[in-house]
């Protein structure tokens, strides 16, 4: 009897030992699944970007692509790249676009993109815990739809370079179209007209009264005093000046936007120590600092000149909003500019200021 009842125990310890193992082998098999599963994923994603490399950029073979019609011309054809391909463009706008990598960047999939702003403030009051809310004012809102506008490139490789087994053609496209992208966007970021392309906030109403005295859309004016230059003595005050007159809680955030050459005036001021106010960034991808903020240099701000708005400080991540819409799309035409082909790359970009109290502009007048 004793013997039956330790085999039992025997038994139903297997048992349960077993079920245990079964268990542990199944969820093994349910992971290596899901991996297999990631793994095919990532090779079906990788096959289509080479597809789209080997079939259509170099041989123009559009067989079995999805076909996009390029909104700006419906006369004209295009197919959106691989997700693979306009990650790196977009990599590369991030890293050469100085406005791009301060302002706030949202990526909406229509043509539609609103943002409602509530001017003043929700009005509100105080009560005792007993006595009856009064009804508060409604709140101001405004709509804002930032001006957009088609952007697009046209590079150009022989079909000899695109026939070289070991040209990149993928790498190629990406920088050539995200360069001139670059180098587009970050102009209309700051002068854009907002007729067909960005509102640049440069373009944007001015005036020289304070918050809550402004239209909403109107940055304010610092002026130097001096038209055309810093005032002779302590010129860094005015820098002052301009950080104060942003409200504390934007100025966590904040930055100077100026081009090179102002950058190089301002190099030289130096407090009554002798000491330079100016710091210069000193590891790679930290960029120099002004009085405690980061200073960006936007080659497409004007140079220091009677009535210039040649330095802006504030926050561009609260200030101005950058609207991507929708991928890359790209058209091979070979036939134009023989014997170049040439690939048309269009995508559709928005941008305009959405808070005008998070933005001043230090005007030299």
């Amino acid at each position: 009897m004793a013997n039956e009842t330790l085999l039992a125990s025997f038994e139903d310890g297997t048992s349960v030992e077993v079920a245990a193992l079964k268990d542990e082998v199944a969820a093994l098999k349910r992971r290596m699944a899901g991996s297999a599963e990631r793994v095919a994923l990532g090779e079906t994603k990788s096959a289509a970007a080479s597809g789209f490399s080997d079939r259509y950029l170099r041989r123009g073979d559009a067989g079995g692509l999805e076909a996009k019609s390029l909104e700006s011309n419906d006369a004209l054809g295009g197919y959106a790249v691989p997700q693979e391909i306009d990650g790196k463009i977009d990599a590369t706008l991030k890293a050469i676009s100085p406005i791009r990598s301060i302002a706030n960047v949202v990526t909406v999939g229509s043509a539609g993109y609103r943002k409602l702003v509530a001017s003043g403030g929700t009005p509100s009051g105080w009560a005792n815990f007993e006595e009856a809310r009064p009804e508060t004012a409604t709140p101001t809102f405004h709509e804002i739809v930032p001006a957009s506008g088609e952007l697009f490139a046209n590079p150009a490789a022989t079909q000899q370079m695109l026939d070289d087994a070991v040209f990149d053609v993928e790498s190629w496209l990406a920088e050539e179209v995200a360069t001139e992208f670059a180098r587009a966007e970050g102009a209309a970021f700051v002068n854009g007209t907002g007729v067909n392309q960005p509102l640049g906030f440069l373009s944007s109403p001015v005036s020289a009264n304070g918050d809550g005295s402004r239209a909403m859309g109107t940055l304010q004016t610092v002026g130097t005093s001096v038209a055309g230059g810093f005032p002779a003595s302590d010129p860094g005050d005015v820098l002052l000046d301009l950080i104060q007159t942003l409200k504390q809680p934007y100025r966590q955030g904040a930055v100077f936007v100026m081009n090179s050459s102002t950058a190089a005036t301002i190099r030289k001021f130096k407090t009554d120590d002798g000491a330079y106010i100016w710091q210069p960034g000193l590891q790679a991808g930290v960029p120099s600092s002004l009085l405690g903020y980061p200073v960006i240099e936007a080659e497409d701000m004007p140079d220091i000149a009677s009535g210039s708005l040649s330095i802006a400080f504030g926050n561009f991540k609260a200030g101005y909003t950058i609207a991507d819409r929708g991928e890359t799309v790209v058209l091979r035409d070979p036939y134009t500019n023989k014997p170049f082909v040439h690939f048309y790359a269009t995508r559709r970009i928005g941008g305009q200021v959405t808070n005008s109290e998070s933005i001043k502009l230090l005007e030299f007048a």
